[in-house]
């Protein structure tokens, strides 16, 4: 959690040089300040991927290794944790009837929508952390 805490505050301190770069007319070209951006983007969605992936309900090894019932509380609400009374080809994918659990890509899923619609889409925050962590990478995405 540090490394992605190390990454994720050095990338923010990158957005900050490339908006001085784009006000200031520093960069040599256009070209070189829409790579920047879309590196600048591309690493915020993998830092804030990796870190909703740790930090919800206990981190990935917990929430593999220990009974729904035992983990802490949710960060993030996956519709699969509410679909086991829908129809049955939905029913089947819920997390009561296969033992569903988020994986890395769902929360890089979270991450990409999160930094495209500048908002939750389909995953809603649940705790004070994930709406912090949320609303930062929110904001950073749209300063990019």
């Amino acid at each position: 959690m540090t490394l992605v805490l190390v990454i994720a505050v050095t990338n923010l301190g990158a957005l900050v040089l490339l908006i001085h770069d784009l006000i200031a007319g520093a960069a040599d070209s256009g070209q070189a300040l829409l790579l920047g951006a879309l590196q600048v983007w591309l690493t915020n969605v993998i830092a804030f991927g990796l870190a909703y992936w740790e930090l919800d309900r206990g981190g990935p090894v917990k929430r593999t290794q220990s009974g729904r019932a035992d983990l802490p509380l949710a960060d993030f609400r996956f519709s699969q944790d509410e679909n086991a009374d829908t129809v049955e080809e939905v029913a089947e994918g819920s997390s009561v009837k296969s033992d569903w659990v988020p994986t890395l890509v769902d929360y890089l899923y979270v991450s990409v929508t999160n930094s495209t619609a500048f908002s939750p889409t389909d995953k809603m925050p649940l705790s004070s952390r994930a709406k912090v962590l949320m609303a930062v990478q929110s904001v950073a995405a749209l300063l990019t």
